[in-house]
């Protein structure tokens, strides 16, 4: 390699003493042509400095906070042939010249379309923003009948290397838009229509200079910024925040979104560190099982109640922070409906007494949970859209062949939801027996990770609290969860006399997203149906 370059600030228009607000090259880098070096801000437009070779950086000479000028020394860079980069200007100066005489031959075209006449109405076009086609529209800050003022924003435009607003060049009331968002437009393009006189100051538009347009002397070609441009309007929710175009395609790489970052920079301007430091605390929120859900309500405010008498702070066990944080996302997350129910189980109450009574001595004990489990089973066999779960991108339904279901166990550390597996192999006697070796496992703190994994849909019963029907919430990613509360003996018409019989409340909540209100009623009544016949449950 030879003697390094030296790369200088081009023409960026009528700009001097634009101030550095990012550097993203360091000494050692391998950079190749047009990457960009830094972000330059004045308090009209961010833009990005590109490199016009490809080489190694040798020496920066400028800091972030610096002044900088057009012919500014920016930083070197080595290459293979290498040449310092101002050595020709003598000689490109006199055909510069040559082509200064060639074109005073040639009219220029302003970009503004100027009415002949007071009050007529005038064409608003796209002026020269340099070297650039093809520009993207991000917003537009005028509708029909507003009334324009001389430098009033009307649009922003994006391309890959600056951001910058495009004013009025005259006055008047608009009658017309005839771009969009998203539209990509070039110099000479028509932007709006105003009704009205054009402002004394702009009743002639200054062309181009010969200078702007033909230095080829530059090391780098960037858009130059429309003139008079207006200072930056405060952005209201929605629109495009503060950043310059290479921040912007760090966050569309790394899939951040810029409208939830808060800038740290000049004018609340988003700069590169803000980017990484969101998407660290988003990665380290998704693999904290301590963290707070990022979507809901404000957070609570603090309050001291001690100025209101005596009071005890009792720290929330683990396994209640890590429910109440799970139970919280499913409830925003989900669209809950509950749907509730009673099923007559007079028979069925009677055959478990006796069934219990028989295996008591075996150390057995077969509650009506036992009888609910294989109701279940037989229910999700009839109506398999309760044993699915949604894809990840909530296009597709996953039903699920095997059946394991999630039993609520209350425990002196908090609620937890093992899951029994397969349990559609299981006879009554055999979930009896397993849903006692869970219980107890739970409350020694006996359970291991894999012991809740795989549920398909949970059963949560109070029937040995009390209550009589409530609305539990689903444990996703299942779409329902039965509810079981405390059965009790009531009395029915019959003929002339009256009938007791023993009902137990059912309440089943369910995502709506997957399962209509039809369906949770007609689920709910098949399983009301096989507890009322504990003959079904063996079909």
């Amino acid at each position: 390699m030879d003697h390094p370059t030296k790369v200088e600030l081009p023409d960026i228009g009528d700009f001097s003493d634009v101030e550095v607000i990012e550097i993203h090259v360091n000494p050692g880098d391998v950079v190749a042509a047009e990457d960009s070096i830094l972000t330059l801000e004045s308090d009209k437009a961010t833009m990005d400095v590109p490199t016009p070779i490809a080489g190694n950086v040798v020496e920066i000479a400028v800091n972030v906070g610096d002044k900088i000028s057009k012919g500014d020394f920016l930083i070197s860079i080595e290459t293979a042939d290498s040449t310092d980069i101002t050595e020709d200007k003598d000689s490109e100066a006199a055909d510069e010249a040559q082509k200064t005489t060639d074109e005073d031959s040639v009219p220029v075209h302003t970009e503004l379309e100027m009415p002949s006449e007071a009050n007529d109405s005038q064409s608003v076009v796209l002026p020269d923003i340099g070297d650039f086609s093809e520009v993207e529209v991000i917003e537009i800050h005028v509708s029909v009948g507003d009334d324009l003022g001389i430098e009033d924003p009307i649009l922003t435009l994006e391309s890959d290397k600056a951001t910058m607003e495009v004013p009025s060049s005259a006055v008047g009331k608009v009658t017309s838009i005839t771009v969009n968002v998203g539209d990509k437009i070039s110099k000479g393009d028509h932007l709006l229509t105003l009704e009205g006189t054009l402002a004394p100051s702009e009743s002639k538009v200054q062309p181009p200079t010969v200078e702007s347009e033909t230095t080829s002397t530059s090391p780098v070609d960037l858009p130059k910024p429309p003139p008079s441009l207006p200072p930056p309007v405060e952005r209201s929710r929605g629109l495009s925040p503060h950043a310059s175009p290479s921040v912007r395609r760090i966050a569309r790489e790394l899939g951040a979104d810029l409208s939830q970052i808060r800038g740290t920079g000049s004018k609340g301007r988003i700069v590169k560190n803000d980017v990484v430091s969101f998407v660290k605390s988003v990665m380290q929120d998704a693999t904290n099982p301590d963290s707070r859900p990022m979507t809901g309500p404000p957070p609570i405010p603090e309050v001291d109640f001690s100025k209101f008498g005596e009071v005890d702070t009792v720290p929330l066990s683990r396994i209640k922070k890590i429910t109440g944080d799970r139970l919280h996302r499913s409830w925003l997350d989900i669209p809950h409906v509950t749907h509730h129910d009673e099923a007559d189980i007079t028979e069925l109450e009677r055959f478990r007494k006796e069934i219990d009574a028989e295996h008591r001595a075996s150390g057995i004990r077969v509650t009506i949970l036992s009888f609910i489990c294989k109701a279940i089973v037989n229910a999700l066999q009839q109506y398999p859209t309760f044993n699915a779960s949604l894809s990840a991108d909530q296009q597709s339904l996953i039903v699920k062949k095997y059946i394991n279901i999630g039993i609520a166990i209350d425990t002196e550390n908090g609620l937890v939801v093992p899951v029994i597996k397969d349990i559609q192999n299981l006879g009554v006697l055999e979930i009896a027996k397993t849903l006692q070796q869970v219980g107890q496992s739970a409350r020694d703190s006996r359970l291991t990770p894999s012991d809740f994994q795989g549920g398909c849909f949970t059963i949560s019963s109070l029937g040995g609290i009390g209550g009589r029907f409530f609305t539990p919430i689903i444990n996703p990613p299942e779409v329902a969860i039965l509810g079981i509360s405390r059965h009790k003996s009531q009395p029915f018409p019959l003929n002339d006399s009256v009938t007791w019989k023993t009902m137990l409340p059912l309440s089943l909540s369910y995502d709506h997203r997957v399962i209509d209100g039809a369906e949770a009623a007609r689920f709910t009544k098949f399983v009301g149906e096989l507890l009322c016949d504990s003959r079904r449950i063996l079909l």
